[in-house]
């Protein structure tokens, strides 16, 4: 009697598991269907299958996106085509930790030059740095053509890696600490810097300090760089825990790292515009529209807008995962996803390239 009444209780246990599993299982399903209903309704896929993408360039319908591994991907929008590009440079590619083929813009006579700025990690004696070249696209590959800046520190973690052309006509780079702090706040090395250079990679007579690239110092992890209608230049940097920042970047100007973070304040240093206080965005790319910030967040999976004029944050786009980097072209933004970059949960066609509708 006692052996049945253990079965008929292991049985009724049995199936109570059976359908809590069942239930757990279908809610799972369910909530994965509604985050990619909503993807669906929010955002057109224009590209998949991408690897570890860094920055998005267009040129007409044309899109050209660095992979972390240490090539390009072009996308041909009109066509649904896509084409891997191999990049052919003097110090191989170190794809390790967050290093490798990082930073990539077309020069601003890409029509005619065919040539890019490309920011990439590579180790020499035993060390680990990043570098700033010049690519040339001639039928399908990249080959190095000059060199721009050299053996800015790097390592597997922080190391910056943003490059744009400013509305001053000068390359702008993001460089950061490489993993030792204190070089942040030493204005003779290229770590934990907002770099600017000519062109040509020489430096420029107005930069702050003679015959040096750095124009700001006391950065962590910079990974975004965006100018304003005023020509104000913007950038995204990564805390330590949590306390990641949006910061007015002027040259000369220290912003504190690892002295300071996020609200703290101390003489000499300027403390950021925004910063996330307990949350953890991991912004990286940016962009500006309208007085609002567009910041592309790798931890925070989602899309923010920081409004300039109120000072508010709100949440532009999510259920995508981690988002890298974006670009502003009219009404359209386009933004890439990152899930194959070790800290993320790929899905189906992981990594993507999203185009998502911008107001008047």
């Amino acid at each position: 009697m006692l052996a049945l009444k253990r079965f008929i209780l292991t049985l009724i246990s049995i199936l109570f598991l059976s359908g809590c599993f069942h239930e757990e299982k279908n809610t799972s399903e369910k909530n994965e269907k509604d985050a990619a209903e909503v993807l669906a309704r929010q955002a057109e896929v224009v590209a998949t299958d991408l690897v570890i993408p860094w920055n998005i360039n267009k040129q007409d319908n044309t899109f050209y996106s660095s992979q972390r591994p240490g090539y390009i991907i072009k996308v041909d929008s009109t066509k649904g085509s896509k084409t891997v590009q191999n990049v052919e440079v003097l110090k191989k590619v170190l794809h390790e930790g967050e290093g490798g083929l990082l930073g990539f813009i077309l020069a601003p006579d890409f029509e005619n030059s065919r040539e890019a700025f490309a920011y990439h990690t590579y180790k020499q004696d035993g060390n680990v740095y990043n570098r700033i070249i010049v690519l040339k696209l001639d039928q399908n590959k990249w080959t190095e053509k000059n060199m721009i800046l050299e053996k800015i520190p790097g390592g597997r973690i922080h190391n910056g890696g943003r490059i744009k052309i400013g509305p001053d006509g000068k390359l702008y780079a993001t460089a950061g600490d490489a993993g030792n702090p204190e070089n942040a706040q030493n204005v003779n090395s290229l770590a934990g810097k907002i770099l600017r250079m000519e062109l040509d990679g020489s430096v420029p007579n107005d930069n702050p300090y003679e015959k040096s690239y750095v124009y700001s110092y006391g950065h962590r992890n910079p990974q975004g760089l965006a100018w304003d209608q005023d020509e104000r230049l913007y950038s995204s940097e990564h805390g330590q825990m949590a306390h990641d920042e949006i910061n007015l970047i002027e040259p000369r100007k220290n912003y504190g790292w690892p002295i300071i973070e996020g609200n703290e304040q101390a003489p000499a240093m300027v403390s950021p515009l925004f910063q996330s206080g307990d949350n953890t965005w991991a912004p990286s790319g940016m962009a500006i529209k309208n007085k609002q910030i567009y910041v592309a967040s790798l931890r925070g999976e989602r899309i923010l807008v920081i409004d300039l004029a109120d000072k508010e944050v709100i949440t532009f786009f999510e259920d995508a995962g981690r988002m890298r980097d974006m670009l502003i072209e009219d009404n359209a933004l386009y933004t890439i996803t990152n899930n194959r970059d070790g800290r993320g949960t790929p899905r189906e066609g992981d990594d993507k390239l999203l185009k998502l509708p911008l107001g008047e």
